[in-house]
């Protein structure tokens, strides 16, 4: 069962989380403008190193940037989390914007796995977002689906235009769906603990599971810290899943 976990933007966190039984490790760009960021980059270096699989969310589009982002860290995932649709349609030019540069980071970095966040609505509320003809029309220039939840009841995204870090799990029976028609393997995220985790991928039967909101670090006010792990919490994490085996 692949284990991963996002934000890790330093190469002490980056080892941290390898020692912590995290297969996939991952760190966030923030900004097109300022996307060269050294630290990461060794981080990169070191889960490389440590036989683990390095991934990259740029939270933006511009082709030519993202081309210079994977050609300079050289990661093994690239992740888009950008959003595909506008409440139960799809927003058929950011779909067609998106298969253009997933389908030019397969030409030009063949070596280079995508990873594309598949939106999902919270529970009970599966029929507000197109969840399945999203993954349908973006999985020929896939090769990860990995579920987050969308907030659909009037509520701001935390990252305006992107999906994730609610700290809300989405709908599983739709998650459960997803894995049973996808092509690709799925990882299973949307406010995922160490405390919640085995009955999600008991339910959905994904090929992983990734949390971040619920295994950061709090604040004095009980808050979580972003950027900031708790390896507690992520060796509890790491260990439920690996308590069960994966589907596909």
């Amino acid at each position: 069962m692949i284990v991963q976990i996002y934000e890790i933007q330093e190469p002490k966190e980056a080892a941290l989380m390898s020692e912590c039984g995290v297969d996939h490790i991952g760190g966030v760009i923030l900004s097109a403008r300022e996307w060269k960021i050294p630290a990461l980059k060794e981080s990169v270096e070191v889960i490389r190193q440590a036989q683990r699989k390095s991934s990259i969310i740029p939270l933006f589009a511009d082709q030519e940037i993202v081309y210079r982002v994977i050609d300079w860290y050289q990661p093994d995932i690239i992740h888009f989390c950008d959003s595909l649709n506008v409440g139960v349609s799809i927003d058929d030019r950011a779909l067609m914007a998106a298969f253009s540069l997933q389908e030019g980071v397969k030409s030009r970095f063949p070596r280079v796995e995508i990873m594309r966040t598949i939106p999902i609505a919270p529970p009970g509320l599966a029929d507000r977002v197109p969840t399945l003809e999203i993954a349908r029309l973006i999985e020929a220039v896939s090769d990860w689906f990995l579920t987050d939840t969308l907030l659909v009841q009037g509520e701001d995204q935390p990252v305006t235009g992107h999906v994730g870090i609610t700290g809300k799990i989405c709908d599983w029976e739709m998650a459960r769906r997803l894995v049973a028609q996808s092509e690709r393997p799925v990882i299973l995220a949307g406010g995922l603990s160490p405390e919640n985790v085995a009955d999600g991928l008991r339910y959905t039967l994904p090929a992983g599971a990734d949390t971040c909101t619920a295994t950061n670090l709090l604040d004095t006010d009980g808050k979580p810290i972003r950027f900031r792990k708790d390896p507690e919490k992520v060796r509890r994490f790491a260990k439920a899943c690996r308590s069960l085996t994966p589907r596909k």
